[in-house]
């Protein structure tokens, strides 16, 4: 299912200008949303990331996104087959412009969100990660943005694909740790919780957002902070998390094995939590959605 234009489309089908500086040049922004019971998990907190990414790259914004949005989980909540469970990705280009680089003087943004299915079992499950020679560069304000520009992310997954693990790690261009190809990335010492900072390339995620202040709650001692892998791979434990597949344990990392802690129960258990005082339900409620991390 498709938004566009004010209006749902079944077909998928999008038209955009042949000068679309999206398409042309990756200049623009997506965010990508959890809907729950029909209602979109933390919606306030995607809209004013969002709207920071533009006001970083000098892109207006309007209430497209959010119409976008709720349209879309008010579909996923009618809807029999998804039964108010989806995911949405919305993208913003800064719309057609003339040929070059330099930014057009009055842009006019393209705006539109596609659904798909999501269900619970997407979520929480544990990945084994394969360091990528591929870097982030914490230098560029798009590591700290979800841009369109997403290729190096898509090229470190395959890496990661073809080393036989379901992703990946990167560095830094320091060295550091920063992210997964989609994620961001903790690590649990004793009592304190690990994660980079956002100076480190790091995207401020909703999820990590939610983590950090449910560690604090649960009285481990949160640290933003930047992480080597050799560090991350003598953890008590490590996870990666997004919006989508939530809390993911990170068991291996390059076929070494990263130990597993009983605490990261407790952050998925507010997790659920999180969602369920938003969006009315809690999607895992069932036993047999939630015996996959219990």
């Amino acid at each position: 299912m498709l938004w566009h234009d004010g209006a749902l489309h079944e077909s998928g089908m999008l038209t955009l200008a042949a000068g679309d500086r999206g398409l042309l040049l990756a200049d623009g922004l997506f965010e990508t949303v959890l809907v729950v019971a029909g209602r979109p998990w933390r919606l306030a907190d995607h809209l004013a990331r969002l709207k920071r990414s533009a006001a970083a790259i000098g892109m207006p914004i309007d209430a497209r996104p959010e119409e976008a949005i709720l349209a879309l989980s008010a579909y996923a909540a009618a809807s029999r087959e998804l039964t108010g469970l989806a995911a949405i990705r919305v993208t913003v280009t800064r719309g057609a412009g003339p040929r070059g680089l330099k930014l057009p003087p009055h842009p006019s943004p393209s705006v539109f969100a596609t659904l798909a299915p999501w269900q619970p079992a997407m979520a929480f499950q544990p990945v084994r990660l394969h360091l990528t020679a591929i870097r982030r560069n914490e230098f560029s304000p798009l590591s700290r943005i979800k841009s369109l520009s997403y290729l190096d992310n898509v090229l470190a997954l395959e890496d990661a694909v073809r080393h036989g693990c379901d992703d990946a790690l990167l560095m830094n261009t320091s060295g550091a740790v920063a992210a997964t190809s989609a994620g961001n990335v903790f690590a649990l010492f004793g009592e304190a919780l690990v994660t980079p900072p956002i100076e480190d390339g790091v995207l401020p995620g909703i999820t990590r957002q939610v983590v950090l202040a449910a560690a604090t709650e649960a009285g481990l001692a949160v640290r933003e902070q930047s992480l080597t892998v050799a560090a991350l791979e003598t953890a008590d434990a490590a996870f990666a998390t997004n919006s989508l597949r939530l809390l993911c344990p990170i068991t291996a990392l390059d076929g070494g094995d990263i130990r597993r802690d009983a605490r990261t129960i407790a952050l998925m258990e507010a997790l659920r939590a999180d969602i369920q005082a938003d969006c009315g339900i809690d999607p895992f409620a069932e036993p047999a959605k939630a015996s996959q991390f219990l």
